[in-house]
Parts: structure tokens; sequence; C-alpha cells
């Protein structure tokens, strides 16, 4: 069996100020680099896998800064694009106490805003490729990058390539003429075999009242049998899905989350543990943790839909830990926690 991953989507440069400061404090700036797919391609790597990254940089120092990176966290970036004018960006605002979080994005021309299908060949990229994964966040960018990564999906489709989707539904970033995201969101989860989302995610795009999760400890007991009448309708709608991965979050405060998730497959509803994460250190990327930790597992063990469900949760909870947008969580690290 193929093992090797090929992700794509926008890498950014995130900009951010130390000490929970806001943007208006203080005269310093940390600079990293980040983005869904990146993150989910470094996650992937860490673990041992054979991943490409596939995206468009700009030209000059940024673009090559940027590629240097991804290549250090071992990822194959043969055919990632350097011929872009400038690099998109976000600006985030850690959260603090009952201070929650803001993002402010800065990705208009960016180079990745500016792709063009035609400019990859995907015949080649997706050769001997195992999994192919992207996100909604292409297709909100602009009308380009959208026909871009439908393009990569015909061909991943068009090859027999396993195809992963994370709705990643970002509603500031929906602005171009005649940006439609449910269709476009839609359009695009009709081609996956495997899809994340969060509760809001599904919300927003079935049009289905969000159903609560209040936990505020570990030992929470849910009713599961909203969510297997929610996700039967789902498979409904999108019956090439095969596994949908659900995660769930309750944000007590700005250092304490409760987080789960839930696994349907082939018509079985899977739960798991409920973790209480107090004192974390950074919530960017734990979505793209999920996504990874899924993606890695139903590889490793395909055939233990529990244990998959299990290791993604374990491996997304690791990443508050970690400062950044990467989780740099072990398979070792991964396991222990989830036993």
């Amino acid at each position: 069996m193929n093992k090797r991953i090929v992700t794509f989507g926008e890498l950014l440069l995130r900009f951010s100020k130390p000490d929970h400061k806001r943007f208006t404090q203080g005269e310093q700036l940390f600079g990293n680099f980040g983005g869904s797919e990146a993150n989910v391609a470094i996650s992937l790597a860490t673990l041992g896998d054979e991943v490409e990254y596939v995206t468009r940089l700009p030209k000059g120092q940024i673009g090559l800064a940027a590629k240097m990176m991804l290549r250090q966290y071992g990822l194959d970036v043969r055919h990632v694009l350097t011929d872009g004018e400038r690099m998109g960006a976000y600006y985030f605002e850690g959260a603090a106490g009952f201070r929650n979080s803001s993002v402010t994005y800065d990705r208009a021309e960016s180079a990745f805003y500016q792709i063009q299908p035609g400019m990859l060949d995907w015949h080649k990229i997706l050769r001997d490729a195992a999994v192919f994964h992207t996100s909604g966040i292409a297709g909100a960018l602009s009308e380009n990058a959208s026909a871009a990564t439908f393009e990569a999906l015909d061909v991943a489709d068009e090859m027999g390539v396993m195809i992963s989707f994370d709705i990643n539904h970002r509603k500031n970033l929906w602005k171009y003429p005649g940006a439609a995201p449910v269709e476009t969101l839609s359009r695009m989860l009709e081609y996956a075999d495997i899809m994340f989302g969060d509760v809001i995610e599904f919300e927003f795009l079935m049009n289905h009242p969000k159903i609560p999760f209040p936990a505020t400890t570990s030992d929470y007991q849910m009713d599961l049998d909203p969510y297997r009448r929610w996700f039967d309708d789902i498979h409904r709608r999108f019956p090439r899905c095969r596994k949908w991965l659900m995660g769930m979050r309750n944000q007590v405060d700005a250092s304490h989350h409760l987080l789960t998730a839930l696994l349907w497959s082939d018509g079985e509803l899977y739960s798991t543990r409920i973790y209480d994460v107090q004192d974390m250190v950074d919530p960017m990327g734990v979505g793209d943790a999920f996504a990874a930790g899924l993606i890695h597992s139903v590889m490793a063990f395909p055939d233990d839909n529990q244990r998959c469900l299990d290791y993604s949760l374990a491996a997304s909870t690791l990443k508050y830990s970690f400062p950044g947008d990467f989780n740099l969580a072990t398979d070792e690290e991964i396991t222990r926690l989830m036993e």
C-alpha cells in the first residue's frame, strides 16, 4: 500500500504579542510560520510519515525562509512554487482570563491567493500518493485559489487517491465577488473520503441546530443519540464520505478547555474520553492536530476505529502544550497519553 501523503494550502506568517498583550500594547512582535495544511503536514512528518506539502510562496528572502523551515521539519517541497509577490499573514492576539483571542487576516493578493489552475502538475504530484489533504480555506481566499483546489481534487479523484478534507470555515475570508461558502464547501465535501470539522462548522454547513457540549469536568456523560441522527443526515447528503470526525470543545476560560470528539465510520458512531486541559500554552492548530492524528492512525491501524479516534484526540490534546501552530508530539507521546 502506498504511504505518501500530499497536503495543499497556504503557508502564512503569524505575528503575535508576548505575554498575552494586546496589539495596542508594547513594541515587540513575534513571528512564526503556520497554516492549516502545513500544520497537518508537519504533524504527520513528526509522526514519521512521508509527506509532501504543496503551496505557492513569494520569491525572495521570505519565501526562501519559509521553504527552509518546511525542509527543516522533513517535508518534501519539490513542487512548492516560489514565484509570487507577497506572503500571506495573520495577526493573533492570545486569549487571557475571560477575554477571547482574536485573529486579523492579511491574505489579499498573496502568492497563494493568486494561484491559478494549471500552475501545478497534479498528475505528477499525486503519483504514488495514498492520501491527498486540503481544506475549505483554499476555497475561501479567491476565485482562482478555489478553482486550483478543485483542479487538485478532480485529479486526486481520477487517480483513486484517498481524499481528506477539513471544512475549516473562516467566515472572514469569503470576500471575493460571488463567494458562496455553503455551496463551495459542499461541492468540495462531495470528493471527501475522510472529513473533519467542529460542531459549529457542522451546524453552518448542514443548517442544523448545534448540539450543546456543556462539559465542565472530564466525567461529563454525553447523550449520543442526537449525534447519531445528525451523522445519519450528513451521510445521506454526502454518501461518499466514510469517516467523519467531529471535534467538540468547551472553553471554560482562556486557559481551561474541555475537549473530546466523535467518529462516525461506515454507519457506526464511536465516542472517547473527555480531556480536561488546563494551563495550556497555545490553542492554535488544535483542529489540525486532530486531522493529522486521524490521517496517521487510519494508515497505521485501518481496522480499529476506536483506536483511530482515541489517537486523534490524544494528538490534538497534546497540541495545547506547544507554542506556535505546529503539533510536535511524537507517536510515543501520543500513545502514552492515549493509553
